[in-house]
């Protein structure tokens, strides 16, 4: 519970912590656009690479193994030659589609209003 003064104390703090790691990883762009590309269903790396634009391969690397260490993607290897790797939403992973959807559609129905809202203060603090 957060109290009505809601200052952020040392244990406000400690208490959100949880909460804090895990929305840098759900919060993070590269994370958001990878389960919205996932939620089709399984994906290979490169497929996920043109699917993301502007996201480097390291940055897909990486992104790619800390969604994997949260449990929101498995990552299957298939004994091939060249080896095929796929990636996958898991339970957990498939969960986060409706609130990024829902923050999606806010973020669009009040794109103007933030603009509007961005020029007033550029203006006033330019």
């Amino acid at each position: 519970m957060i109290p009505d003064n809601a200052a952020a104390t040392p244990s406000l703090l400690d208490a959100c912590a949880p909460v804090r790691a895990i929305l840098n990883r759900v919060g993070d762009k590269w994370s958001v656009l990878l389960v919205m590309a996932l939620c089709a269903g399984p994906r290979r790396f490169n497929d996920l690479k043109r699917a993301v634009p502007g996201i480097t391969q390291r940055m897909l690397t990486l992104t790619l193994r800390g969604m994997e260490r949260d449990g929101l993607i498995t990552r299957e290897v298939f004994p091939t030659t060249p080896p095929r790797v796929e990636y996958a939403l898991t339970e957990l992973g498939r969960s986060l589609r409706e609130p990024v959807e829902a923050i999606g559609q806010w973020a669009v129905a009040n794109e103007a209003k933030i603009a509007a809202a961005q020029a007033r203060y550029d203006a006033v603090n330019g």
